[in-house]
């Protein structure tokens, strides 16, 4: 039957049968499934009253607070799609995609993070004739400006108040998910109600997630996981979501004591954080049964400290932006050694091929590029017809790039991906992009970005750069070179200086070896922390 549900049917389902449970944990203040219905329902008329109806974008620039979750729900009642990005873009990243998404009303934090969001949109809709309404969520007084509204003024002029539902369609697009994709410039994956809704129906079935359970962990809703199985699963299995701003390890061991979390979900590098410090302060939230790491690849003594150290099963999910999230994960009752080193098996209806470079498909047991097709595969890029089609084959499969390999048992093992994507944080950075920014540098003749293995990050981002001949710059003027115009996720870890970078036969840059004589080379220092190497 969920075939045929609509992420607005999901929750009306969930209200009527259990109105009062507990949805939404928040700073102090507990939000129900009936509360968070009656409030998208609100907002859907107020924002139907300026005009916002089927079809049209609708981006949100918040934290992981409730008013995030409220206008996922009130966007699914106008049959609306939502394009959520992550509050801490660049001003030129944010105009980029709010353009290129063509968004027509945006809802915002007025502050957060030291950003003033009120004076970054009092320019940007002067720039953006297209963007028609603002909505501010915070206590400050706005400018005279009859395109800007607060959010509890429209949650009071909603109440009780009709408007036009359009009915959406399971195959309807819901969400515009911005990423990095294979080239480093954003791209938007379009995603349906029926893909995120499969991705998280899979991900909380592997979970075996319930009325009882309380989940933390969740930092992030404007990705696809916490889109997806954070948020959309919390409501399929009718459990409660502790909502955390940011991924700082302490908040999260608190927020897990003192809510009585059963279920961990998290990045790596969040998992790191939290052994590191249980290590130090002991505290090991005493409930939990059970950890899900998704995001970045998990190494193999990571995933055994975190059982050993949790007492609870871990398991693993493949989860990318073009599938709506979870396409694979393993389950509590896979053997030991297939549930934390593999990514488990595919999700109901994912079907995956490796192929070789020819594209054709390999015995079992070989190792080669990962294809995926299924509910959860994204309808395309938006606006990129062009892109959308070299990511897909001849068969309907998308390309994800990732090399891996299926065993006897069906269990895939994911064992690399394209060189130039990085993985910090559980946040894709292109190495592109970031080589781009080096090179505009007067002083930098040439450059290669690499991620280097970090306990704590994942992956860090390491830069390394070849000077001009008499040129002078030290890797602190680099970072803050990138930091001028990249988000602060994307600014190197580390900087270190080399005479020549090593190539390939061809010509290009080896990346591998690049990273060889980094890690040969880099000191010690503590995990996660920012560094120069032969900074001179």
């Amino acid at each position: 039957m969920e075939n045929r549900y609509t992420i607005s049917s999901v929750l009306a389902s969930r209200a009527t049968r259990n109105p009062g449970a507990p949805f939404l944990l928040a700073q102090e203040a507990a939000f129900s499934f009936g509360d968070v219905d009656d409030q998208s329902e609100a907002l859907a008329a107020s924002l139907a009253n300026l005009g916002i109806g089927s079809g049209d974008r609708i981006a949100l620039l918040l934290p992981a607070w409730p008013e995030f979750a409220v206008s996922v729900f009130a966007a699914a009642k106008l049959g609306a799609t939502i394009v959520p990005l992550n509050p801490r873009l660049t001003p030129p990243e944010l105009r980029y995609m709010l353009r290129h998404s063509g968004a027509a009303c945006a809802i915002t934090a007025e502050n957060a993070y030291g950003i003033d969001y009120l004076q970054l949109f009092e320019d940007l809709l002067v720039e953006l004739p297209e963007l028609n309404h603002l909505v501010t969520v915070g206590e400050e007084d706005l400018w005279y400006d009859d395109r800007v509204f607060q959010w509890e003024d429209l949650l009071s002029a909603g109440l009780g108040r009709d408007f036009h539902a359009h009915p959406a369609s399971p195959d309807d697009p819901f969400a515009v998910v911005y990423t990095s994709g294979t080239t480093g410039k954003p791209k938007g994956v379009e995603l349906t109600h029926r893909g995120l809704i499969h991705a998280a129906r899979g991900t909380i079935d592997a979970v075996q997630l319930t009325e009882e359970d309380v989940v933390v962990g969740v930092s992030a809703l404007f990705h696809a996981f916490g889109l997806g199985p954070g948020l959309l699963g919390t409501v399929l299995g009718g459990a409660c979501l502790v909502l955390q701003d940011g991924v700082d390890e302490a908040e999260t061991l608190e927020l897990a004591r003192r809510h009585a979390a059963t279920v961990h979900y998290g990045i790596p590098t969040l998992f790191a954080k939290e052994l590191r410090r249980i290590a130090e302060q002991g505290g090991t939230p005493p409930n939990l049964r059970l950890c899900l790491a998704s995001g970045a690849p998990v190494r193999d003594d990571l995933a055994r400290r975190i059982e050993r150290t949790f007492g609870t099963p871990l398991l693993i999910a493949y989860s990318l932006t073009e599938t709506s999230s979870t396409l694979a994960v393993s389950r509590p009752g896979d053997p030991p050694d297939k549930r934390v080193f593999t990514v488990g098996r595919p999700i109901g209806e994912t079907e995956v091929r490796v192929t070789g470079d020819d594209g054709e498909d390999l015995p079992t047991e070989s190792v080669g590029e990962i294809r995926v097709r299924g509910p959860g595969v994204m309808r395309g890029y938006f606006r990129q017809p062009r892109e959308t089609a070299a990511a897909t084959d001849a068969r309907g499969y998308l390309r994800t790039g990732d090399i891996g390999m299926v065993d006897e048992a069906g269990y895939l093992h994911l064992l690399g991906r394209r060189e130039d994507v990085i993985i910090r944080g559980g946040t894709n950075v292109h190495a592109r992009e970031v080589e781009d920014r080096l090179l505009a540098h007067p002083a930098v003749e040439r450059s290669a970005v690499v991620g280097i293995a970090d306990e704590i990050l994942g992956e860090a981002i390491c830069a390394c750069v070849v000077r001009i001949e008499g040129g002078i710059v030290t890797g602190n003027e680099i970072r803050s070179w990138c930091a001028a115009t990249l988000a602060d996720y994307k600014v190197p870890d580390l900087v270190t200086f080399m005479e020549e970078l090593p190539l390939t036969g061809t010509g290009k840059v080896w990346r591998r070896e690049v990273a060889r004589r980094v890690v040969a080379e880099r000191p010690d220092r503590p995990a996660g922390e920012r560094d120069d190497l032969l900074d001179e």
